[in-house]
């Protein structure tokens, strides 16, 4: 009953990916495969500490097509307004898996309060973009090791970074920076079970995503 009620878009966006995360979908099925375009932007305080993460996720073309399908009026493109309860929604029932942000300070990992700026919209090309700010809940120092990863642990949706710019440090003291560290080439082994898992449908693996999700570290002097 849970995928028939998926199929009838009971579920959308993100929420559908954490469905499969939970084992709610059925694994035989046909499972959404997710593909996001993600940038960040690290928000520095006033102190010069590092306090919040704010995401840009856009959607692949075909699962944004899924998300606005009959919701449009006219042919005009949905507005913020319109899909800010959908936008909460989603952002609320990512909360059980860390938002897919994963950050670490002198090795320590990261927690987040609760999302502020969350909005969603659909761009002229049709193409879904979901915005948030993850506040961290204790600001870190950047002189110290601080890194973060974007990504799904099960590979149901499919993270990459932005070619250009993927990660702007904003109101960072001078001299700091930010060096995005491309994920390691998979084993043999491992490139055969990705594969398979395509044809399959089912995820390679429950931790399998952070062997593909590139790392970013922030240092300032």
């Amino acid at each position: 009953m849970r995928h028939q009620a998926w199929r009838h878009r009971a579920c959308s966006l993100v929420v559908v990916a954490v469905a499969a995360v939970l084992g709610l979908v059925r694994p035989a099925g046909a499972h959404p495969h997710v593909w996001v375009s993600a940038k960040a932007e690290v928000l520095f305080d006033a102190k010069g500490a590092i306090a919040a993460i704010r995401n840009t996720w856009v959607f692949d073309e075909m699962y944004s097509a899924f998300v606005t399908e009959g919701q449009a009026k006219g042919g005009k493109l949905l507005t913020r307004e319109e899909l800010a309860p959908l936008a909460k929604s989603n952002v609320d029932d990512l909360a059980g898996f860390g938002y897919f942000t994963f950050a670490k300070a002198t090795r320590t990992k990261v927690e987040f309060n609760a999302p502020t700026e969350v909005s969603l919209e659909e761009r002229e090309d049709k193409r879904v973009v979901l915005r948030f700010t993850l506040p961290l809940k204790v600001p870190a120092s950047a002189a110290k090791a601080f890194s973060f990863q974007i990504y799904d642990p099960t590979f149901f949706v499919a993270f990459e970074l932005e070619r250009e710019n993927p990660v702007v440090l904003v109101d960072a003291p001078s001299g700091c920076s930010a060096n995005v560290l491309g994920a390691k080439p998979l084993e043999t082994a491992e490139s055969k079970l990705l594969t398979e898992a395509f044809f399959s449908g089912l995820s390679p693996g429950a931790d399998f995503g952070i062997k593909l999700a590139s790392r970013t570290i922030v240092a300032c002097p």
